[in-house]
């Protein structure tokens, strides 16, 4: 199913998200015909549209909804660099132990504290860092990958907007040059996605958090009905718990 949530804000600028649609499969047609269906004021009114880097729901936004402005998720940028950390790691073991990681392995010691944000780790973790990576990583592919990773995800924190995105700007410049093929793919694809990758910072932080929440209760929901036969019923109950009692599909 594809979810469709509604992510407006507020007068003080809080996110209420709320729940509009399911609608079966999972392709950029369920999605422009689902918008189609909405009718030209809906489609008129949607100002910002946030998604995750799947390709097939932004061609749909893109045609359905040309006026907005489109949002690559934070948390799915982030995902993106520590995914790439991980897949250096794993190759850095592969290449210099021949092996997976091991209890005993340098770079699996480190495993979790390279997924961490460097501002939150201990003086202990510092101090494992410092020890075992340069143990584990002889050309330092994965310090440099793990460094691109901290720098990407740093720019959702720094508190002015303007020079956020002027450091979101020359990640899309330099990443895609970096040595460690992981982080020069990554960086392919932050240019494919940049004008949604950028978006954030011109739609004041506008993000998936909301779309996130929506999924949790449709799975909590879910796990108590323990699973649904019937896929409509399975709509109009999951409408009714993100979406209210008066949504229009329930009048």
């Amino acid at each position: 199913m594809t979810g469709m949530v509604d992510l407006s804000r507020d007068a003080k600028g809080k996110t209420w998200a709320r729940l509009l649609d399911l609608a079966p499969g999972r392709s950029a047609k369920v999605y422009a015909d689902w918008l189609k269906k909405r009718g030209s004021a809906f489609a008129g009114g949607v100002q910002v549209a946030t998604l995750d880097p799947f390709r097939g729901y932004a061609n749909a936004i893109d045609d359905e909804l040309e006026d907005a402005t489109v949002v690559l998720d934070a948390f799915h940028v982030s995902k993106l660099g520590v995914d790439a950390v991980d897949e250096v790691r794993r190759r850095v073991q592969q290449d210099t132990l021949g092996h997976r990681g091991r209890r005993d392995d340098p770079l699996y010691k480190v495993r979790n504290i390279l997924r961490a944000g460097a501002e939150r780790l201990t003086a202990r973790q510092w101090e494992r860092l410092e020890t075992y990576l340069p143990a584990g990583d002889p050309d330092s592919e994965v310090f440099i990958a793990w460094q691109c990773y901290q720098r990407l995800r740093s720019v959702y924190q720094l508190p002015d907007l303007t020079e956020a995105k002027k450091v979101a700007e020359q990640i899309v410049l330099t990443f895609h040059t970096c040595p460690v093929p992981e982080v020069a793919r990554l960086g392919r694809t932050l240019r494919r996605w940049k004008e949604q990758f950028l978006g954030y910072f011109t739609t004041d932080r506008a993000n998936n958090g909301g779309t996130e929440a929506i999924n949790g209760i449709i799975e909590l929901h879910r796990r108590i009905a323990r699973g649904f036969r019937n896929r409509d019923n399975y709509r109009l109950r999951m409408i009714l718990v993100g979406g209210g009692l008066t949504h229009p599909q329930l009048r």
